[in-house]
C-alpha cells in the first residue's frame, strides 16, 4: 500500500521511510523528469531530512539506483500477471505491448534509465535486467520456453526503451504513424505467443 504524504508526519519504520522515499521519488520522476529526482527534492516531499535520506541511499547515485530497481520491478510484475493472462487467452499480445512502452515512455522509466546512464552510472540497466529474469522465473516455464521468452522479452523492452527515447522523432522522420513501433511489436510477440500454444498443444512421448 503507498505510503501517503501525512504519513511523513509520524515515525515511520526503516522500511516504510525508504519506501515513501521512493514513491515521492516515482512521483517527481513522473512530474518534471528525471532531473528533478535529487535528494533534496525527495526529503522537502516526505518531510525528512537529507541526512536521513542519505542514510538510506548513501548518495544521489544510490537513490537513483533504488528507483531503477523499484520502477523496473513494478514493471516486470504487471508483464508477468498480463503475459499468464495472454497465455490464458484472457488478454492480448497488445495489451502487453502497451504496458511495457507506457513503463517507459508515459511513466519515465527509458528518461530514467538514459539519465543514469548519461550520467556515468554504467550499471543503470541491471535493475531492469535483474527483474527480467525474475519475471522469467516468476513464470515457471519450461527451459526451452523460458529461453524463448526472455529473448522476446528484451527485444520487446529494447523496442520500448527505443521508441520512448526517440520514437516520435524518427517515426516523423521516416514518415509513419506514431502506432507502428506497438503494432510491430505486437505483432512479433503475439506471433511467438502462438508458438508457445502449440508447442504446449503438442504430444509428448
Amino acid at each position: 500500500m503507498p505510503i501517503s504524504l501525512s504519513s511523513s508526519r509520524r515515525r515511520l519504520s526503516p522500511a516504510e521511510s525508504r519506501l515513501a522515499a521512493l514513491e515521492a521519488a516515482r512521483e517527481l520522476l513522473l512530474d518534471a523528469g528525471p532531473q528533478a529526482v535529487t535528494l533534496k527534492a525527495v526529503a522537502a516531499r516526505i518531510g525528512r531530512t537529507h541526512a536521513n535520506l542519505l542514510h538510506h541511499f548513501g548518495s544521489a547515485s544510490g537513490l537513483q539506483r533504488a528507483l531503477a530497481t523499484f520502477h523496473a520491478r513494478a514493471i516486470c510484475e504487471t508483464i508477468a500477471v498480463t503475459v499468464l493472462k495472454t497465455r490464458a487467452g484472457e488478454a492480448t499480445a497488445r495489451d502487453i505491448v502497451d504496458l511495457t512502452f507506457d513503463a517507459f515512455d508515459r511513466e519515465g522509466g527509458g528518461a530514467l534509465a538514459a539519465w543514469m546512464l548519461s550520467s556515468g552510472n554504467e550499471d543503470a540497466l541491471d535493475p531492469i535486467v535483474e527483474s527480467i529474469h525474475d519475471l522469467v522465473d516468476q513464470l515457471n516455464l519450461s527451459s526451452q520456453i523460458g529461453d524463448e521468452l526472455q529473448e522476446t522479452t528484451l527485444t520487446l523492452v529494447l523496442m520500448a526503451l527505443g521508441d520512448a527515447l526517440m520514437g516520435g522523432p524518427l517515426a516523423t522522420a521516416l514518415g509513419l504513424p506514431r502506432e507502428r513501433a506497438r503494432e510491430m511489436a505486437a505483432i512479433r510477440l503475439s506471433d511467438r505467443v502462438e508458438e508457445w500454444r502449440a508447442s504446449s498443444d503438442e504430444p509428448t512421448g
